[in-house]
């Protein structure tokens, strides 16, 4: 999807490790909400409250989800679930564009 009509976008920033990660969150007419950001390179850990499905647009990356003892190597486009109340790692190669989906079960 390259773009979303009829939403509201909160301006202020959620800004991360210093200003390596950043994003704004746009909410839907039926609440939910999804993140735009961008991640420069280095390593992060994330915890979830909620299910959250990213949505890699551009990006070299490694992520290494819960549970797994494997990396899984994104290049340019791709996706992945974290479950809710998860930590997860990520190695950011280059700069990367990303949408984060909420997702209440």
């Amino acid at each position: 999807m390259s773009q979303f009509d009829n939403v509201t976008v909160q301006t202020k920033a959620n800004v991360y490790f210093d200003g390596k990660v950043t994003s704004r969150t746009v909410v839907f007419a039926d609440g939910t909400k999804k993140t735009l950001g961008i991640m420069l390179p280095g390593e992060y850990e994330f915890g979830t409250d909620t299910k959250e499905i990213m949505e890699i647009q551009a990006g070299e990356l490694k992520v290494l989800l819960p549970g797994s003892g494997e990396w899984l190597q994104i290049n340019g486009t791709g996706e992945f679930t974290v479950p809710a109340n998860a930590k997860f790692k990520l190695e950011i190669k280059t700069v990367t564009d990303y949408i984060c989906s909420y997702v209440a079960e």
